[in-house]
């Protein structure tokens, strides 16, 4: 299993425009077989930050996805990235 997570910045008066464009992939990623769940959304309170967490079965899985994913074009500049992919070894509740 791994996850990908972090959070970027974009223009203020764009980051609507960013996560808007990217609705349909995260519909598609969802359902897509071995995507446990992909989510690109506004940050509540920075107002260029846009988070970012998928989570996916396994690298293969990632890999397949990314070569049919087809992402939007927005042409808006991605600042301050800092997303991380993390290989988990085992998972369990949090409490």
């Amino acid at each position: 299993m791994l996850i990908i997570a972090g959070h970027f910045k974009v223009p203020s008066p764009q980051r609507q425009t960013f996560v808007d464009a990217h609705a349909d992939l995260v519909k598609r990623a969802r359902a897509y077989p071995g995507c446990l769940d992909l989510s690109i959304s506004e940050d509540p309170l920075d107002p260029s930050r846009v988070n970012m967490v998928e989570l996916w079965e396994s690298e293969a899985v990632l890999e397949a996805w990314r070569k049919i994913s087809n992402p939007p074009k927005t042409g808006i500049k991605l600042e301050d990235e800092n997303v991380q992919k993390h290989l988990i070894s085992r998972s369990g509740p949090p409490f």
